[in-house]
């Protein structure tokens, strides 16, 4: 609690003399800004849509971190991922591929690594929702504004707000003709180029285009394909129509596509276990020793392409009082991946294809009063269908079988034996699982707020939202990994059976000690004593099933952790109905005083909804309320279950989720914002919670949803900026999170052995959340000679050590990054910059993992290194 107070203080002393946030506070500006006629900075209001009005940021009793086009070009930030690095209460990481980035805000977020699972942080782009990461990480051009809402936001923007909303504005087309061109060149051997026009194509109609092109070498390099990873390799465009054929009328048509294709994303060794002996005896190998050597040794190429694009359509009505707006979109998403999974140069896994398309529509229209007095209204409906179509397989590579030899001791060809089949039956070069999965999503949501002025200076707004949500969702997976498929309890069983039956005989033989009698000598003792054969084999059955399940004394028990790919029971089926049907009412309270012209105060209190997630992946398993796991041949069997009274039981099917349940948001928040000549400031404090937030847990070989119970966050934020003199202008951010599990009985973290395991996460920290997040930095601007403008620019990024996952508080992690850039303006419109971003080069591992099919083993994704270079613009 200290440190809370702490916190504070330093933030109301930073007050004192009135500073703002630079991320938070900043003028925003068209994408092609107009030249600054004096070095000091703009105060100007800045205008956000958080509440989905046109109102000033100090006015808005939300919090909320803008950035706007000016600072994402000076930073070089060139996509979401890079803006985490001046908004302190975001966190994003990208895990596996191009496709998977998942956004955190306060703590909260999920919605990688699966295209089932929706995003608790939704992305909205010109007012349309991107419903997966993959639709949201490209370049854009023409930002005008980032705007990021902290907290429950479902009230006005539906089911995936639980946590918050990141909502990018772009400048419309203008008037007057204008517009941007640039290229960057830096190491890695970067090469950038953008581009965009903007103009009149009559008095009524305009127009602009964008395109992009972002090409970089990876810093990670393959010494076995002499290739490198977590390249850059992606283009776009962008084009729209402003048709306004009157003062109270417009139209706006937004177009777009972008292109990813790379190889992403590289995965370095953090523990080696025991297994990277097998994968060397077996000629393969896994670079160990300090995972910042950048290096890796794979088979083969990670592929990652992603085909993202749509098209929008808002229109805009001004009646007087009232104002109706209209946005219509329809949006595609065609993701395709492959990675190296064992991240070695066995071909161990020799395919982990992932194809996915994805199809939204989506239609939202609003009903705003603008009476201009004590009372204002706004009312809307939403509507949203989605569908998912993923087909993908894991199969073995051609070093498989002997990895699996040699872990064993030869053990698959002992059960090849045992069985009678064939050499080389299991185990096999492109044998594995092969997924099908369709889905359908069908949502719609009615919502309205209303401001009630009870003072000139205190302002109520009340707001709900009732959201319906449907899912539809079916499997034809299939496995031609027979091994897999074995039931070593009841091989097991039968093979001790007739181990004991033949050390009986034999004894009874009077053969020597220990020696097994023939198949020819059992069959002649049961003719000449059928009743004292009838004792024998009974007792011998009774030792198979008695230990059976013992794995000292069936030996085959253990060949049970090569089973990676066990069956897979299809829905919908007699018990499963492969659907789920959500409804929820989300609703916010806020009191708001405008103390002074210059400082607000508010209060809220909101809810938040995040519709169920799927499983669409083969380790989405049925619910243990359906089904008890166990063999048959076990002593005592499993209990009945619903599955296996249904005839649907398979062996080795096993327990887990099909679906996460909703989420539902809760949070307290008070804050106080202050707009100065020089300055301004935002302080929030609050108490957030979420009720069966949902997981997404890796195992080794897939992914697994989960709820827990309760997970709450404290928290208090800071961001401000000040300027002493016209030409400077200082800010600072700071984040204090204290986040906890009040309930996660069915958690799972990493054991000593680096596998993972249940485990009662109750009460504990959520790793990967760093109790303190600062940023702070200043921006100069000044003339230097007649016609040229000098700007200097530096941001420096802080946390505090973290756990990086559950269960390892041995590995943690601390940010610490530096980035800088000096630009020189120009008169006649041409700007030279040189940046550079984490300068001190620092290095971290941002997630960890366990080694897919390496008991022992732990991966991870290391940090980007320094980048840096040279930026070249003309503006006309």
């Amino acid at each position: 609690m200290k440190k809370v107070n702490l916190l504070a203080a330093t933030a109301f002393a930073i007050v004192a003399p009135a500073i703002a946030s630079t991320p938070a506070f900043a003028q925003s500006a068209p994408a092609q800004a107009p030249e600054a006629t004096q070095d000091e900075p703009a105060v100007d209001d800045v205008v956000v849509t958080a509440t989905k009005r046109e109102t000033t940021l100090l006015d808005t009793p939300i919090s909320v971190s803008v950035t706007t086009g000016a600072t994402i070009q000076e930073a070089q930030i060139r996509d979401l991922i890079d803006l985490q690095t001046v908004v302190p209460s975001l966190r994003v990481s990208q895990l596996q591929s191009s496709a998977n980035t998942n956004f955190i805000i306060r703590g909260f977020g999920n919605g990688a690594n699966n295209a089932g699972i929706e995003p608790s942080v939704g992305v909205f782009i010109d007012g349309v929702y991107r419903s997966r990461s993959a639709a949201q990480i490209a370049d854009l051009p023409n930002v005008k504004r980032v705007e990021v809402l902290r907290g429950p936001q479902s009230t006005l923007f539906g089911k995936n707000a639980s946590a918050g909303i990141i909502s990018i504005v772009t400048a419309e087309p203008a008037f007057k003709f204008g517009g941007n061109i640039e290229g960057t060149y830096g190491n890695f051997n970067a090469f950038i180029l953008k581009a965009d026009v903007t103009g009149p194509i009559t008095d009524t109609v305009a127009f602009s285009l964008a395109g992009n092109f972002n090409s970089r070498d990876g810093y990670i390099q393959d010494v076995v394909l002499r290739t490198d990873f977590n390249n850059r390799d992606r283009y776009g465009f962008r084009g729209q129509l402003l048709f306004q054929p009157s003062s109270d009328l417009k139209f706006r048509i937004i177009a777009d596509f972008d292109n990813i294709n790379e190889n992403c994303c590289g995965v370095v060794n953090i523990v080696a276990g025991p297994t990277v002996a097998a994968i060397r005896a077996i000629g393969g190998n896994i670079i160990t020793g300090s995972p910042f050597s950048y290096t890796v040794a794979n088979n083969a190429r990670s592929i990652n392409k992603i085909d993202n694009y749509g098209i929008s359509l808002q229109g805009d009505k001004d009646f007087g009082k009232f104002s109706l707006t209209s946005i219509s979109a329809a949006r595609a998403v065609d993701s395709f991946t492959n990675q190296d999974s064992d991240f070695s140069s066995a071909d161990l896994i020799g395919s982990n294809i992932n194809d996915t398309q994805i199809r939204t529509l989506t239609q939202e229209v609003r009903l705003a009063s603008n009476f201009g007095g004590r009372f204002e209204f706004l009312l809307g409906g939403y509507y949203f269908y989605e569908s998912i179509d993923f087909t993908g397989n894991l199969t073995f590579g051609r070093d498989f079988r002997a990895y699996a030899q040699a872990l064993s001791g030869n053990g698959i060809s002992t059960v090849e034996g045992l069985l009678g089949v064939p050499a080389n039956t299991f185990s096999q070069r492109g044998q594995g699982r092969f997924e099908n999965w369709i889905y359908r999503n069908t949502a719609y949501s009615f919502f309205g707020s209303a401001d009630f002025k009870i003072t000139d200076t205190l302002t109520f707004t009340g707001g709900v939202n009732y959201t319906n949500d449907s899912k539809r969702f079916a499997s034809a997976n299939s496995s031609t990994d027979a091994f897999s498929a074995l039931d070593f309890v009841a091989i097991g069983r039968n093979v001790l059976s007739q181990q004991a039956l033949a050390t009986t005989v034999g004894g009874l033989l009077g053969l020597p000690a220990g020696t097994l009698a023939t198949a020819a000598q059992i069959g002649a003792f049961a003719a000449a004593n059928p009743a004292g054969f009838a004792q024998v084999q009974a007792g011998a059955n009774a030792f198979g099933a008695a230990n059976a399940t013992n794995a000292a004394v069936n030996p085959l028990l253990g060949l049970q952790a090569l089973q990676f790919l066990p069956p897979f029971l299809n829905l919908p089926n007699a018990v499963e109905p492969g659907r789920t049907a959500d409804d929820n009412v989300s609703y916010s309270l806020r009191l708001a005083w405008k103390a002074t012209n210059n400082i607000s105060l508010y209060f809220t209190y909101g809810t938040g909804f995040k519709a169920s997630s799927i499983n669409l992946g083969a380790d989405s398993r049925p619910f243990p309320a359906d089904f008890i796991p166990g063999s048959p041949a076990a002593t005592p069997p499993p209990a009945a279950s619903r599955i296996r009274t249904a005839g649907l039981a398979v062996p080795n099917l096993t327990t887990g989720s099909r679906f996460a349940a909703p989420e539902i948001a809760r949070v307290i928040e008070g804050g106080v914002k202050g707009q100065f000549p020089k300055g301004a400031f935002n302080i929030a404090v609050f108490q957030q919670e979420i009720d069966n937030f949902q997981g997404n847990i890796f195992t080794g070989t897939g992914f697994v949803l989960t709820n827990a119970g309760k997970q709450s966050t404290f928290g208090i934020e800071f961001d401000g900026n000040y300027s002493p003199v016209r030409a400077l202008t200082l800010n600072f951010d700071i984040t204090y999170l204290r986040p906890r599990f009040d309930s996660f009985i069915n958690g799972a973290a990493l054991n000593a052995g680096f596998t993972t395991s249940p485990a009662n996460l109750t009460g504990l920290r959520p790793a990967g959340i760093p109790e303190v997040s600062l940023s702070t930095g200043f921006t100069y601007r000044r003339a230097i000679s007649q016609g040229v403008k000098l700007l200097l620019r530096s941001d420096y990024q802080w946390t505090s050590p973290t756990q990086i996952a559950e269960g390892a508080p041995q590995f943690r992690r601390s940010i610490t990054s530096l980035n800088t850039s000096i630009s020189f303006e120009f008169k006649n419109g041409f700007e030279i910059s040189f940046w550079g971003r984490n300068l001190v080069d620092q290095q971290f591992i941002s997630t960890i993992f366990p080694s897919v099919a390496q008991a022992g083993s732990l991966s991870g994704y290391p940090s980007q290194p320094r980048t840096y270079g040279g930026t070249v613009r003309f503006k006309f």
